[in-house]
């Protein structure tokens, strides 16, 4: 089982080397891989140095699996070269996620797609993980038409050099500016480019990703993605519309018994989740769950998830499992 990890230097690269070691994945021979100024380097796994090889290089050695995380331009690029060498790509950027042939995946969603056959797998966006993490048993049951999103966003989503733009405003430092403005004691009402329509291609990775995972191209979305200055994780304010009643010590109970869920919810003791309890877990928490007395069949929520882990390396490192099992 030999397992390259492509961007392995960068944010969540290194934390795909740290869930792969936390959850005992049978690597065999680890084949780490970044840019070629990183080339000779090493990184720690296991307790093993390992040195960072080139992109050809990699693909020589022939991994079984190679988990992307280089960004769209390097994935487009070399990920079907990976593919024609044999090995099952699974790609954190968004370069494939809306492509027709590859599939988009949240194991605990629609893992049943996965077929041999697959060679590129694509990771979806980390808000649109926890958000249809938190969805998908509520979709089931009552039939979601409508979600209205805002997100919250750890500046950890954009990279470490924005964490370090953080870090210095706070410390009152001069910082390479990576937002176009300060983040420190500020929000940003911007996450990824604008496109033509006014909206970010975050906010529309929400409206397209949420109908592909959830297998259903009539749900309405609409989002706004905001950047805030907090390292641990990102938080979502959701407002969801369903075709069929509820009740909601039942939604309780479907959220209660789901799979990677945590419901945090209890106001009269000040219990909800925040990235302050998110930050280095896996689970998805959810919480502020009460009915929208605005309409009918509507329900609101606050979700909450480290975007590093289960928006990003533990979801690759899931699908990983789930190949690695055919």
């Amino acid at each position: 089982m030999r397992i390259a990890v492509v961007g392995a230097t960068g944010m969540v690269g290194s934390v795909m080397l740290k869930v792969l070691e936390e959850r005992a994945f049978p690597v065999t021979d680890l084949i780490p891989v970044a840019t070629e100024k990183s080339v000779g380097k090493k990184v720690l796994f296991k307790g093993q140095e390992f040195p960072i090889l080139g992109m050809q290089e990699a693909i020589d050695r022939k991994p079984t699996i190679a988990l992307f995380s280089a960004g769209g331009n390097t994935s487009l690029e070399w990920a079907p070269r990976f593919a024609e060498a044999g090995t099952v790509v699974i790609d954190n950027s968004s370069a494939w996620r809306m492509d027709p042939d590859k599939k988009l995946v949240v194991p605990e969603i629609n893992g049943d797609i996965i077929g041999k056959e697959d060679r590129i797998i694509a990771n979806p966006n980390c808000s649109t993980i926890q958000m249809v993490m938190a969805l998908a048993p509520l979709h089931k049951q009552y039939h979601i038409q409508r979600i209205v999103v805002s997100t919250y966003q750890s500046v950890t989503g954009t990279g470490v050099k924005a964490l370090q733009q953080l870090e210095d405003e706070t410390a009152g430092k001069a910082a390479d500016m990576v937002y176009k403005y300060p983040i420190h004691r500020n929000v940003i009402p911007q996450c990824d480019v604008f496109l033509d329509n006014g909206y970010t291609k975050e906010e529309m990775k929400l409206v397209h990703e949420t109908r592909k995972i959830l297998r259903c191209d009539s749900i309405q979305v609409t989002a706004t993605a905001v950047r805030v200055p907090v390292k641990g994780g990102h938080s979502e304010s959701v407002n969801v519309q369903f075709e069929k009643p509820f009740e909601l010590e039942a939604v309780f109970n479907t959220l209660r018994n789901t799979s990677g869920v945590v419901v945090l919810d209890d106001p009269n003791a000040f219990t909800y989740p925040m990235p302050l309890y998110a930050e280095g877990r896996d689970e998805v928490f959810v919480g502020r769950i009460r009915r929208d007395e605005s309409i009918s069949n509507a329900l609101n929520l606050w979700v909450v998830s480290d975007n590093l882990r289960k928006g990003a390396a533990t979801n690759a490192v899931q699908i990983a499992e789930m190949v690695a099992k055919m």
